[in-house]
């Protein structure tokens, strides 16, 4: 008799296992967080694409020429000083020493023309760039009392200018400046306290000029890639940017007064005054100031050149929503087996999560050919297909499948529409999560819970 009770009872446990509700959700959660690791995969792999991408676009920049960053121009005046010493024999002796006074231009003008293009490498693309840059303006008197300075200690033939950007590689021409009625040439500064790292200086005779203030002009003929930015050191500086790029995108310390943008280009307009600068107008003996990462920060602004569409970033907000989904198409299937009465073995759960999971490999790899939409169009459409064809196989029922191929579709065209939404993502996905618990509530109502 107790050899009999023991089969009875391990077949009446494995039946409970077999139809039990509770043991089938615990299984359908195991399952889920098993399919985190996969999940995780994928987004290493988009993780690495992208970066593979950026590695090619700063190669192209490389070939081509980095972002450009303007800076300047300033003028650097020596000025000599005599300071007291002691020397070998222990005598104090005077001194004399060369130190620089710094001057900012009172109005600094700079007006881009931005003409753009796309270069590909394989199935990446980089923004470059060609651009003529002028800029003009003047410097004012200097206010030597308030440097404890007097006029003979200047030593204006040997003045000289001072400017820089980014990427030398990128200049085209090499520079002519016309100041103070003269017509000068930059040269690569090479001296022992330069203004810019890697700038270009040019020497400039203000003999007869003095303290009386001068103006310059010059246009800068050069190219870079992605990013064009200035600083600000004017004490009054207009900065006017146009281009043929439709997708710009303005940033740094400033955003431009006027802006306008349209399939044709874009046209922007920045007026500073130099009362939130992090710069003296005029200074002494600090050859290092302008060289501060900190500062210069907060003195650049400009544009970039964004690519219309980056798949990568909208392929890794698809991503995010992987588990939601296949958590919703679990739940779906399983309230259809419980009301249905229709059991489906977990092997096929499994092979249903496997399916979608790889539906993000499918996304990626296409969106790299023909762009996110149309990617997102075959992805979605070959897993649908596929989700609906086996689930039609398994429950036998035409109507069902149907019904999932329909919630598939609405799950799916629900997460493209989040991901083209920006400021109103959260709102959407909020409601629509609250609309999917409402809808879980009321069908699992059906099912009896004590009974299994």
């Amino acid at each position: 008799m107790i050899e009999e009770q023991q089969p009875s009872a391990f077949r009446g446990f494995m039946n409970w296992l077999q139809e039990s509700v509770t043991v089938k959700l615990v299984f359908i959660g195991f399952l889920i967080l098993v399919l985190l690791i996969p999940s995780a995969l994928i987004n290493d792999l988009i993780f690495e694409r992208s970066a593979r991408q950026s590695a090619v676009v700063k190669e192209i920049a490389d070939s081509w020429s980095g972002d450009q960053t303007i800076k300047g121009p300033v003028l650097v005046v020596p000025y000599k000083r005599f300071v007291k010493a002691i020397d070998s024999d222990k005598k104090e002796i005077t001194k004399e020493i060369t130190e620089n006074l710094y001057l900012l231009p009172e109005h600094l003008k700079m007006d881009a023309a931005l003409k753009a293009e796309q270069l590909h490498r394989g199935m990446f693309d980089a923004v470059v760039y060609n651009s003529q840059v002028k800029v003009s303006g003047n410097f004012a008197r200097a206010d030597l009392s308030a440097l404890s300075l007097t006029p003979n200690q200047l030593l204006w033939e040997k003045a000289r200018l001072e400017f820089s950007i980014s990427d030398l590689k990128g200049l085209k021409n090499n520079p002519v400046i016309h100041a103070a009625g003269q017509q000068l040439a930059a040269e690569p500064s090479f001296i022992a306290h330069p203004v810019f790292n890697d700038g270009l200086q040019t020497n400039v005779n203000l003999g007869a000029v003095k303290e009386a203030g001068f103006s310059f002009d010059f246009t800068l003929d050069l190219k870079g890639s992605q990013e064009l930015h200035f600083m600000h050191l004017g004490k009054t500086t207009d900065v006017s940017v146009k281009g043929n790029w439709s997708t710009p995108s303005f940033d740094g310390r400033y955003l431009p007064d006027e802006r306008r943008m349209d399939t044709a280009g874009f046209n922007a307009h920045w007026r500073m005054l130099y009362y939130n600068r992090p710069y003296p107008q005029q200074w002494v003996v600090d050859d290092n100031l302008l060289t501060d990462e900190n500062k210069l920060a907060n003195a650049s602004f400009g544009v970039k050149l964004r690519l219309p569409v980056d798949q990568y970033q909208k392929i890794t907000r698809t991503s995010k929503y992987a588990i939601l989904i296949v958590l919703l198409t679990f739940v779906s299937l399983f309230l259809t087996e419980v009301i249905r009465k229709q059991r489906v073995h977990p092997f096929n759960y499994a092979l249903i999560g496997a399916a979608m999971i790889i539906y993000y490999t499918l996304l990626l790899s296409f969106s790299e050919q023909v762009g996110y939409n149309f990617a997102y169009l075959i992805a979605s459409f070959a897993t649908i297909a596929l989700v609906t064809i086996f689930i039609g196989s398994l429950l036998k029922n035409k109507g069902a499948a149907a019904l999932f191929a329909l919630i598939l579709t609405i799950i799916y065209t629900f997460i493209f529409v989040i991901i083209q939404l920006e400021e109103l993502a959260l709102m959407i996905g909020s409601i629509a999560l609250f609309i999917i618990v409402a809808l879980l509530m009321y069908f699992s109502r059906k099912i009896n819970w004590d009974k299994h």
